[in-house]
């Protein structure tokens, strides 16, 4: 299982989206901090959920970062975020 399918399957878990995207970036980041020469550091990472009905962007973004902090413990470096709710994401 790569890097992306956990960080995809720890995702769902948590929030219960209607959407997953993740995107491995790490390509992009080479020579830059945090980039491994294996990969799997870099992200894009877009989730639609319910659950981030009421919350603002730092909130949801906390909220991303505590379901994924057993990922950044074992070289995840960087993530690009997309997160919304059912109804913004259908605007």
């Amino acid at each position: 299982m790569t890097r992306a399918d956990r960080i995809a399957e720890t995702l769902a878990a948590a929030f219960g989206p209607a959407d997953i995207a993740v995107t491995d970036d790490s390509h992009r980041h080479a020579g830059h901090a945090g980039a491994a020469p294996g990969g799997q550091t870099h992200y894009s990472v877009r989730v639609v959920s319910p659950a981030f009905f009421g919350m603002n962007r730092v909130a949801r973004s906390r909220a991303v970062h505590e379901a994924l902090a057993a990922e950044f413990g074992t070289g995840l470096h960087a993530l690009a975020l997309r997160l919304q709710t059912p109804e913004e994401a259908a605007r």
